[in-house]
């Protein structure tokens, strides 16, 4: 194994913290505050040893600190008995973890404007990529948008790293009523941004990826897909994604991503393996057709 590759580690809790309708864990692990890179996630086992709860739970990395030779905070809302027993753990348990994985966000050259946009809980992402755009020279602001007050993430936080931060909630409880969208084009006018990160929903992420392609910008976004292994293995995670060739192939979310490029994310067919797709049924003879066609045209 590398110095860079993940880890896997019984790691102790340090705190575990409510944050409005969210619960934030605080585990101490140097190796994998050392290796990570943001948009990262850690893969969680849950219900203890012996436990029937097999398949482990992927958590985006918040926060990374050199306390205790390297802590990592991760976020999550209350959704099934994996969550629930998560949300039960206390200082000093023990809680099992593999990190960091994926492919992280990348990062500009040069000081450019970074407008970053996240939906609820998958805004966590977004703060150590601010604190790291922010290091190299870039301007930063944020659009953060969740369905009501207590759902949009750490508005403080970031307020305090950004330029601007603008806020949307379904609702209207908490900044401007709509999607994060409707906010969008005129911070990107505002501020000049030169390129979009964004996290969140899937839905959320697809209309924000239709909107950059609109502005001519470039979009990354950190997918949001259900994982089973968190390590490329079991398939379950995969998403429709063109290569630089055309061609699109079901592109595995936790290795290949969670970061792609927006505009080659195909959302509207996330769920489906598309006729087109490298692989899909039928998908040799189409190929092979084409190039019987192309041969008899160039007779």
């Amino acid at each position: 194994m590398s110095d860079s590759g993940p880890v896997q580690t019984r790691s102790s809790v340090l705190t575990v913290r409510r944050v409005d309708a969210y619960h934030a864990i605080t585990v101490v692990a140097p190796q994998i505050a050392e290796r990570f890179r943001s948009g990262q996630f850690l893969s969680v086992g849950v219900g203890g040893e012996h436990s029937g709860m097999l398949l482990r739970r992927p958590f985006a990395v918040h926060d990374v600190k050199p306390d205790y030779g390297g802590t990592v905070e991760f976020l999550f809302a209350v959704r099934g008995p994996g969550t629930a027993w998560l949300a039960e753990r206390r200082s000093r348990d023990l809680i099992d973890v593999v990190g960091p994985l994926g492919r992280p966000f990348p990062l500009p050259r040069d000081p450019v404007n970074c407008v970053l946009v996240g939906g609820g809980s998958g805004a966590a992402p977004l703060f150590p990529l601010a604190h790291a755009l922010r290091r190299r020279g870039c301007r930063v602001d944020f659009v953060l948008g969740a369905a009501s007050a207590d759902r949009v993430f750490s508005a403080i936080s970031a307020r305090r790293v950004a330029e601007t931060a603008t806020f949307t909630t379904d609702d209207g409880s908490f900044g401007v009523r709509g999607r994060v969208t409707d906010a969008l084009e005129r911070v990107v006018a505002d501020a000049r941004s030169d390129v979009i990160y964004a996290c969140g929903p899937m839905p959320m992420l697809g209309r924000v990826a239709a909107a950059a392609a609109r502005m001519d910008i470039p979009a990354q976004v950190a997918v949001e897909e259900a994982m089973a292994c968190g390590t490329g293995v079991c398939m379950s995670c995969v998403v429709p994604v063109v290569g630089e060739d055309g061609i699109t192939r079901m592109a595995r979310a936790c290795v290949d991503g969670p970061v792609f490029r927006g505009e080659r994310v195909r959302f509207d067919d996330v769920g489906t393996i598309p006729f087109d797709a490298l692989g899909a049924p039928g998908w040799k003879a189409r190929a092979e057709d084409a190039g019987g066609s192309a041969e008899r045209e160039a007779g």
